[in-house]
């Protein structure tokens, strides 16, 4: 468990935060593509880690992310007019550029020169997976965009996603992280089978191992044929998962501010176009998930009798189900039990909380400046039993295991 400071520590992401400055320093995605599909199109605004933003895609195509606020008077540039290469203030006619520059003050004198020194608090923008990505740190330690293995992927290529869920983003990110819950949560079972899953479950080993991206979580399964099933999921800094299953996804946890965040998920294929990312149906405006908190997630009792676990339909729902309600919006982690299972979710945590405080002391973290760390994808892959967790990833993803500095598992 950890303690009622660090847990403060580790859930508090606005402006100024040790969390907050740590999440700064990577790359985090912001908005979707098409929410900005045309020139001069309408503003688009958000929250990421407590600062209102606002999005625009200039007459040119050129996309440029603001501090919402206009520089004059603080008037929100949500309600201005973008047109001829710029965004103007509905307030006074201000205009600004995608960089933040001021292009005109039109009330002031035609002699004043006083636009050269005015700018917007802009940041810098990568469009990539669907997604328009933000960098909102310091300018002189700003990291290459991560390589991705979706990243130089055409278009139709890949599918974005993305939801409101309210609360904490490390609520989402342990649940990705939690091997153990998918065998409960997620399950469901045919008539007149136990409702609890195999005893052998209680068998499972947990491991954990650091690489340059962040940490790899894995899970080890007995197998007949002398073997094991090892399950892995990669987490890359601050907050990025990508799950195995049937298809390459990753998931985003991006703390909209402490108490809610945006679920982003970007799904891409190599060789063929993919269908629209969806998982689940949410509101275009507000992106909430129309099945929510307020109408309990359209639980159907009856489904659950039958044999769905919850009564919940949809994995990702059920996620969200239970990440909302854990003691409400951020979890009272300093009363928990935490058990075997919990590994990755114990070295998650630490892992955060010492680049939070290294970063403090002046220490800037290594991993978003390997931005060839990012290409992984997560592993589902049965093994001989006397091969070690790590020489597993390695026989699975020899180029990206190479490129990654894997340590030892543990």
């Amino acid at each position: 468990m950890l303690s009622i400071e660090e847990n403060e520590r580790i859930t508090r992401t606005g402006p100024g935060t040790p969390m907050g400055n740590l999440f700064r320093r990577f790359w985090i995605p912001a908005f979707l593509s098409n929410e900005l599909a045309e020139s001069n199109c309408t503003p688009v605004r958000t929250m990421i880690l407590g600062e209102r933003l606002i999005a625009f895609r200039d007459s040119a195509g050129k996309l440029g992310v603001l501090e919402e606020r206009c520089p004059h008077r603080h008037a929100s540039l949500y309600w201005g007019r973008n047109e001829e290469g710029g965004l103007r203030c509905a307030y006074h006619g201000w205009k600004f550029d995608t960089e933040g520059q001021c292009l005109d003050t039109p009330a002031e004198p035609k002699e004043s020169r006083m636009k050269e020194a005015i700018r917007a608090i802009s940041y810098d923008v990568h469009e990539a997976g669907g997604a328009v990505w933000v960098y909102m740190g310091p300018k002189n330690v700003k990291p290459p965009f991560p390589e991705f293995e979706w990243a130089s992927l055409p278009a139709n290529q890949t599918a974005a996603h993305k939801r409101l869920q309210e609360c904490n983003y490390l609520q989402n990110l342990e649940g990705e992280l939690d091997t153990a819950h998918l065998n409960f949560l997620h399950r469901s079972f045919a008539d007149g089978e136990s409702v609890m899953p195999p005893e052998n479950l209680a068998r499972k080993h947990f491991y954990i191992a650091e690489t340059d991206f962040g940490m790899i979580a894995m899970a080890r399964s007995d197998e007949p044929n002398n073997e094991y099933y090892w399950r892995m999921t990669p987490f890359q800094l601050p907050s990025f998962t990508n799950i195995p299953g049937g298809t390459t996804v990753l998931t985003a946890a991006v703390p909209m501010d402490d108490t809610h965040m945006w679920g982003f998920s970007i799904r891409w294929d190599l060789n063929e176009p993919i269908e629209e990312a969806m998982d689940m149906d949410v509101d275009p405006i507000t992106f909430l998930p129309l099945a929510n908190h307020s109408n309990d997630y359209l639980r159907d009792l009856n489904l659950q009798k039958e044999g769905n676990f919850t009564g919940i339909t949809g994995i990702r729902l059920q996620d969200v189900a239970v990440q909302e309600d854990q003691d409400g919006p951020i979890c009272f982690r300093h009363e928990e039990h935490l058990g075997t299972t919990d590994r990755a979710i114990v070295g998650a945590r630490r892992m955060l909380l010492q680049m939070a405080e290294r970063l403090e002391q002046g220490i800037e973290p290594t991993q978003p400046h390997h931005p060839e760390a990012y290409c992984v994808r997560s592993i589902g892959s049965n093994a001989p039993r006397d091969m070690d967790p790590v020489e597993v990833w390695r026989r699975d993803q020899p180029e990206r295991a190479a490129a990654n500095n894997v340590q030892p598992a543990y």
